[in-house]
């Protein structure tokens, strides 16, 4: 015959590790939004009047990145808490394997804002003054925010969204043990959120990259399409937001509330000192 333990007992001891596990989840989730919370603070400044309008010159490459790296922490570290949270759960007793995860997809959409600048140097190159504002830099901002609007109601982005909403069936399907899994899962998770994500963040260059209102707005529909467990809803409702910014930078960019429009002094897209 089995023995038994007391109930008192096996819940004493169930109890202790379980809260001590909470503990922790919440732990990393209050570090998560506070290094959010100083990158705002640290981006607010750095950005402050840096905001030209659309195609604003992005500096130089590591300036650029540096302020990259820290709009990605304000931006995504709020939405992406609850995934690595539950990481942590699943991961027991690791205390470095959440940071590790977290690392990971900084790593990948740091690897995004390589290839955004490289894409920025190449039109300036390339195309020099023609996407100045006065010229095609109007119609290009208006294109871009059409097409992100396009791609919010694709079955691409409905499947790199499925990732964000089902982040247990994630990291199940995609489990590694030690740090280097957790880095490993993180670069993974990072991945499907830039193919989430990409269309929103060229709507945010095509608005104006060095400007906190529309940074705060974009990070808002992000988090909304993440978080809100009406997905479709979600994903429809940013399309016709992107579109109803899109056709007004089109006919009225004056309409478009928040919007800078750039110097037709300065040609789109220039490096500009930080």
């Amino acid at each position: 015959m089995t023995a038994v333990q007391p109930a008192g007992s096996s819940a004493g001891t169930g109890l202790r590790p379980a809260f001590a596990a909470v503990r922790v989840q919440l732990g990393l989730v209050a570090v998560l939004f506070a290094l959010a919370g100083l990158g705002w603070w640290w981006t607010v400044g750095e950005m402050r009047g840096m905001d030209r309008g659309p195609w604003t010159g992005l500096g130089t490459f590591g300036w650029f990145l540096g302020v990259w790296v820290v709009m990605m922490a304000a931006m995504m570290f709020p939405s992406v808490a609850p995934t690595v949270a539950l990481y942590a759960k699943l991961s027991g007793t690791s205390r470095l394997a959440p940071f590790a995860f977290a690392a990971g997809y900084l790593i990948t959409w740091t690897g995004a804002g390589i290839v955004a600048f490289l894409i920025g140097v190449a039109a300036t190159n390339v195309l020099g003054g023609a996407l100045a504002w006065e010229d095609a830099g109007r119609t290009v901002a208006g294109a871009t925010l059409v097409v992100a609007a396009v791609y919010e109601v694709t079955p691409l982005k409905n499947a790199c969204l499925g990732k964000c909403h089902s982040p247990l069936g994630f990291l199940l399907g995609s489990w590694r043990d030690g740090w280097r899994g957790a880095l490993g899962m993180g670069l993974k998770n990072g991945a499907w959120c830039v193919g989430c994500c990409w269309a929103l963040m060229a709507s945010l260059f095509a608005l104006g990259v060095m400007s906190v209102t529309w940074m705060a707005v974009v990070a808002g529909l992000i988090a909304i399409e993440k978080v809100l467990p009406w997905r479709r809803t979600s994903t429809y409702g940013t399309a016709l937001v992107l579109l109803a910014l899109g056709v007004l930078v089109f006919v009225a960019p004056d309409a478009v509330p928040g919007l800078t429009l750039p110097d037709h002094q300065m040609p789109s897209m220039a490096p500009m000192g930080p």
